[in-house]
């Protein structure tokens, strides 16, 4: 019998709903997926308070004490009130972190103890806050990997195509918009596909990925009229991805490739910028969208929103993008299960 798959989650600003939508996801889907055992990487109390004021007290005992779930339990620094940030905490937050990228690695040869790892939200204002240069969990996460280049890629169900997945990944992030024409450069945009192309094909099961890839001027820069970043620097970077065997096509007009009937055979959209390609896919997807680091050597998903200090607490937090970002990273660990397994040669399994 195949062992199942050690999912962690970490659960985040312990002053956010983190800990509850964990909770509450956890509980939603432990029934559900016999194949995954999930390690909740928390302040053991803090989980049991939280679990109190959901109501679910004795459903979480149940759960822990069946073995579906786990909690890793990790001390808070000081208490944690819903909704009053601490920035005595903030290392408290990283330690979640780490403690779930070391559990990804393999020691000396053996296997790792979890299987993916998925965030709920954090605060970054209490990290910095605490001396801690932070910006976010794909740079934190990518340092900590010691790799040189990660691509942030959102995803969730598109309703008009029974609910196909939308895919939309980013060239550039956290970048002020005058600083993205400069940074979008030939070999940036090469490397960004050949991770997409890569990670597309061996933890989402796809044997030929379709990339579609946005312009970065209106109109797609309308023959260099509005800009002629499109001929200098994007179809020449889609024309030599093509040629290392990737297909990318484009570019496109971003005000118009964000329909059904475009997207109906692409598997993901490569947008220049972080809002050209976020805005249309949280429109149709907010509260089920799953955020997915993509040039990892592990898995990592993620919730599509923030730490919503103003719910935490309260019991109204929706839970339903940690249900879809707990889901995605079962299944892109399963498909790299199945990939390692793969004779060579042989296409990843569908």
């Amino acid at each position: 019998m195949t062992a199942p798959l050690a999912i962690a989650i970490t659960t985040g600003e312990p002053a956010g709903i983190g800990p509850e939508i964990s909770i509450a996801a956890v509980l939603q889907l432990a029934g559900s997926k016999p194949q995954a055992r999930f390690h909740v990487l928390g302040d053991a109390r803090l989980l049991a308070q939280r679990a109190e004021a959901l109501g679910v007290s004795e459903a979480w005992r149940h759960l822990l004490s069946g073995g579906h779930a786990v909690v890793d339990d990790i001390a808070l620094a000081v208490p944690s009130a819903a909704g009053h940030l601490d920035a005595r905490n903030g290392p408290y937050v990283l330690s979640l972190l780490d403690a779930a990228v070391d559990g990804l690695r393999a020691p000396h040869g053996e296997a790792p103890r979890y299987a993916a790892m998925v965030t709920a939200p954090v605060q970054k204002s209490t990290i910095n806050d605490a001396g801690v240069s932070f910006t976010g969990h794909t740079e934190y996460l990518a340092e900590r990997a010691a790799v040189p280049r990660v691509v942030m890629m959102l995803a969730g169900p598109q309703p008009a195509h029974d609910n196909a997945m939308l895919r939309v990944a980013l060239a550039t992030t956290h970048l002020p918009l005058r600083a993205v024409p400069d940074a979008v450069t030939i070999p940036l945009l090469l490397e960004t596909l050949d991770i997409v192309d890569h990670d597309l094909r061996r933890y989402f099961g796809i044997a030929r990925p379709r990339i579609l890839v946005t312009g970065l001027n209106p109109h797609a820069g309308e023959s260099g009229h509005l800009g002629r970043e499109e001929i200098e620097v994007i179809a020449p970077a889609l024309e030599r991805a093509r040629e290392a065997g990737i297909d990318a096509r484009g570019p496109y007009p971003a005000d118009t490739l964000f329909q059904p009937r475009l997207l109906r055979d692409a598997d993901c959209v490569l947008a220049m910028y972080h809002d050209q390609g976020l805005g249309p896919l949280k429109y149709g997807t907010f509260g089920h969208g799953v955020n997915i680091t993509l040039g990892l050597p592990f898995i990592r998903t993620s919730v599509d929103h923030g730490t919503a200090l103003d719910l935490a607490g309260t019991g109204r937090a929706g839970h339903g993008s940690m249900v879809e970002a707990i889901r995605c990273a079962l299944a892109m660990a399963g498909h790299a299960q199945g990939h390692r397994h793969a004779p060579a040669g042989a296409p990843a399994s569908p």
